[in-house]
């Protein structure tokens, strides 16, 4: 919960301050009763008096209704979550060679499909998504779009190639987040947009990675990185067995540059995970939702309330 005028808040102090004075004087008024020592005179000159909770509840009731009425003055607001359903995200997939490396159960790649799918499941349907999948060169393979099974199948159908072309595949990112703002872009401007780019290697081939960062930056598109696998990964190229480490630093690098958050996975489970997480983060905005009007109708409700209980038990208001 949070306030747009919290300064208002202070006048709880008040309301505290009638409480207390509400029951000092129900305190003096009992104290001032026990005084007769003819207690069987007081009965007859004194009406009966009606029972504590007749007397006590409407101004209990009151005092709620000045609590809520001096919330609302604060202008009270509560966070939710919403689906962004203008948003545009593009998945960005490694197919090099080493993700044939099987340090991870069953293979980089078959781990990593899996957690894409996972992901791919868990953002919102109105959400626009799009599928781009590099080794020597970046393929735009689905354009955004909010057609599930059609990404889906082609994480499906993901074939490894030679080579690792980070740069590349962020620039054709890029372009297809471009090519969306024009068809989804609405009376707002155009629609919010993000990376979400999966590798276990550093850039080979093509545009520099820092050179694409830049692009990235200059678009104010952040970079979500996932550095996949193990240190000690390697794959057999031509009867050789070849180390394929994961470049960590050069991915943390590059959501630095772009403003986006860098991830590390070494399982297929940490992977969904990190995936999760993006999926919360990514697919959800949080918005301010003011609830002026119902701490309002909660204080005009009690009020009532008080008033009708107190002239029905009483005769009087309390």
């Amino acid at each position: 919960m949070s306030f747009t005028s919290a300064g208002w808040l202070w006048m709880l102090f008040a309301v505290a301050a009638v409480a207390a004075a509400y029951v000092l004087v129900s305190l003096r008024r009992r104290a001032y009763t026990v005084r007769f020592t003819n207690l069987a005179l007081l009965e007859s000159v004194t009406p009966r008096r009606p029972q504590w909770f007749r007397r006590h509840v409407p101004a209990i009731l009151m005092l709620a209704a000045l609590v809520a009425l001096v919330v609302a003055m604060a202008g009270p607001a509560r966070a939710e979550r919403v689906p962004q359903e203008r948003a545009t995200i593009i998945l960005a997939i490694d197919v090099s060679n080493s993700m044939a490396a099987t340090d991870v159960t069953p293979s980089r790649l078959a781990a990593a499909q899996d957690g894409a799918i996972a992901f791919v499941n868990r953002l919102p349907g109105p959400i626009n998504l799009g599928l781009v999948a590099f080794a020597g060169s970046a393929s735009l393979l689905v354009p955004p779009t909010t057609d599930r099974e059609a990404v889906r199948t082609a994480i499906h159908n993901l074939e490894l190639g030679p080579g690792t072309a980070i740069g590349d595949a962020v620039s054709t990112s890029l372009n297809a987040i471009k090519a969306a703002a024009t068809r989804f872009q609405g009376p707002q401007g155009p629609p919010p947009a993000a990376i979400v780019l999966l590798s276990d290697g550093e850039t080979t081939v093509g545009m520099p990675t820092a050179e694409a960062a830049d692009l990235a930056a200059q678009a104010k598109v952040p970079i979500d990185t996932i550095a996949y696998g193990t240190p000690d990964g390697t794959v057999e190229i031509q009867g050789q067995i070849v180390p394929v480490p994961v470049n960590v630093d050069a991915l943390v690098r590059l959501a630095d540059q772009t403003g986006g958050k860098s991830f590390r996975a070494e399982t297929g489970d940490q992977l969904k995970q990190v995936y999760e997480s993006l999926g919360s983060s990514i697919g959800y905005r949080t918005e301010r939702h003011d609830v002026t009007r119902q701490f309002v109708a909660a204080g005009l409700a009690l009020a009532l309330l008080a008033g009708a209980l107190a002239v029905w038990w009483t005769a009087r208001l309390p």
